[in-house]
């Protein structure tokens, strides 16, 4: 199994989400991914309550059929209220990597469950939140124990999306956003000890801005899985080569905006 998460490095890794992977060909398409170099795949894990989702997506039957089709680590994004130890359990039993708690809706044992997760089950562990959260709100959990900060872009889930687009709205203030919180992770001395992700609405088009005010994980669903005539299907090639575009624009601006070690150059000439 890889071992990439929370190891930060010179080249801005790629965060498979299958959100927008057809179920049919499920396991072809994680072989696709796999094949075609990204770093680790990202489930968002719903509990049918999450902002009024009425129907849960991401159960633990894809988690089993995720982990059974790969070599990579599978990241649970928790999008639920108040997760307990009992997910946890079960999570760790079905052989993921990494667990990213909700800021807004884990509750006032948050910290509890990030030791817990942690140093029982001794897994990879994440916080995550919605735009809107203000940055101040991390600042807690730049923490020897976290292993990656997510910050993921506002979605009109409400809106039909265009084919071949992410449903997600990018906003401006998004990158000044991972700015302040790379700046922060920095400040505390940990820029090269935890990850820092952008989820949602990330391009070929757009990815370099992000690298450059310190992202080191970009989430893709979208762009990796579906085109202008649909869900991009596995044996094709489709995949690799929606892989290989956002690769060739990633590497470029790593190596531009980051240092070997893994840094910012702006801030470590």
């Amino acid at each position: 199994m890889g071992n990439t998460i929370g190891k930060v490095s010179q080249k801005c890794k790629i965060a498979a989400g299958l959100f927008w992977a057809d179920y049919a060909v499920l396991g072809a398409q994680i072989q696709d991914l796999e094949a075609a170099g990204v770093d680790w795949l990202h489930i968002e894990v719903r509990d049918g309550k999450y902002m009024d989702f009425g129907m849960p997506r991401g159960g633990f039957d894809i988690i089993e059929a995720t982990v059974a089709s790969t070599h990579l680590e599978v990241e649970a994004q928790l999008q639920m209220y108040r997760p307990n130890f009992d997910t946890f359990d079960q999570l760790k039993a079905l052989g993921v990597s990494l667990i990213s708690l909700p800021i807004e809706t884990t509750g006032e044992m948050i910290f509890q469950q990030i030791t817990y997760i942690k140093e029982k089950l001794e897994l990879k562990v994440g916080v995550w939140a919605w735009q809107g959260v203000p940055t101040s709100a991390f600042e807690q959990f730049i923490h020897p124990y976290v292993d990656i900060i997510e910050y993921e872009s506002r979605a009109p889930f409400w809106v039909k999306p265009k084919p071949g687009q992410s449903p997600h709205t990018m906003d401006p203030i998004m990158v000044k956003t991972l700015r302040r919180l790379h700046d922060l992770i920095a400040e505390a001395g940990m820029e090269g000890q935890i990850e820092l992700m952008e989820d949602g609405g990330l391009n070929a088009g757009n990815v370099a801005e992000f690298i450059a005010a310190g992202m080191t994980v970009g989430e893709f669903s979208s762009p990796l899985l579906k085109g202008p005539n649909g869900k991009l299907k596995p044996g094709t090639g489709e995949i690799a080569a929606a892989v290989q575009k956002l690769r060739t624009v990633m590497d470029g601006a790593s190596d531009q905006y980051r240092t070997e070690e893994g840094r910012l150059r702006t801030l470590h000439p």
